[in-house]
C-alpha cells in the first residue's frame, strides 16, 4: 500500500469515527428531547428534537458515502436535503395544529433542554469543522449542526417569554421558525449537492 493510500484510508477512519460521534449525540439529544418536550408541551423543544432525529439519519447516510464514489456522495447529501425539508413540513404542520388548542408549554423545562442542547451542539459543530473540507456531505452535516445551535439558542428566549407571558404563542412562533430554518438548511445542502454534481466528471 502507497502512503497515498495509506493516508487516505487514515481520513476515511478519522471521518466515520467523528460521525459515529456526532450521530450518537443526536441520538441521545433526540430521547432527551422529546421526553422533555412532551411532558413540557413545547412545540418547540420536540420539534428540535425531530431535527436531532433528521440529524442523526444524515449522520447515518453520511457514514454509509464516505470513501465511496462522488456520485454517491451527491446522492447522499440530496436525501439530506430533502429529509430536512419533509421534516419542516411536518413540523410546521405541528405548529397549526396546537395552534387552534394547547397549554402553555412549561417555561423552565424548555431553558434548560435547549441550553443543553445548544452546548452538545457546538461540540459537534467544532468536530465537524475540523474534519470538513471538500466533502459535500460533511458540509451537509455541519448546515444541520449549526442550524440547531441557533435554533436551541432561540428556544432559551422563548422558554423566557412563555414564562413572562403565560402563553404558548412564543412556542409556536419559535415552531414556525424552526420549520423555516430547518426548510432553508434542506434548501442550502441541495444547493451544495448541485454545485458538486457539477464538478464529479461525466464518465
Amino acid at each position: 500500500m502507497s502512503d497515498e493510500d495509506h493516508n487516505l484510508d487514515a481520513n476515511q477512519a478519522a471521518d466515520r469515527r467523528i460521525l459515529w460521534l456526532v450521530l450518537l449525540i443526536n441520538l441521545g439529544q433526540c430521547l432527551a428531547g422529546v421526553t422533555v418536550g412532551l411532558w413540557a408541551s413545547s412545540t418547540a423543544v420536540v420539534g428540535a428534537a425531530l431535527d436531532n432525529l433528521a440529524d442523526a439519519s444524515v449522520y447515518g447516510v453520511s457514514l454509509y458515502a464516505v470513501g465511496r464514489s462522488a456520485t454517491i456522495k451527491v446522492r447522499a447529501a440530496r436525501l439530506s436535503g430533502w429529509l430536512l425539508i419533509g421534516l419542516a413540513v411536518l413540523l410546521f404542520v405541528e405548529v397549526l395544529r396546537r395552534f387552534f388548542g394547547g397549554e402553555a408549554p412549561i417555561g423552565p423545562a424548555m431553558m434548560a433542554m435547549a441550553a443543553v442542547n445548544a452546548a452538545l451542539n457546538l461540540v459537534c459543530l467544532r468536530l465537524l469543522k475540523r474534519h470538513q473540507g471538500e466533502d459535500v456531505n460533511f458540509k451537509a452535516s455541519a448546515i444541520f449542526t449549526s442550524n440547531d445551535s441557533i435554533v436551541n439558542l432561540a428556544i432559551v428566549l422563548s422558554g423566557a417569554l412563555v414564562l413572562w407571558l403565560d402563553s404558548n404563542l412564543p412556542d409556536l412562533i419559535l415552531g414556525l421558525v424552526v420549520s423555516a430554518i430547518a426548510a432553508n438548511g434542506g434548501r442550502e445542502i441541495l444547493s451544495e449537492a448541485a454545485e458538486a454534481d457539477e464538478r464529479v466528471p461525466s464518465e
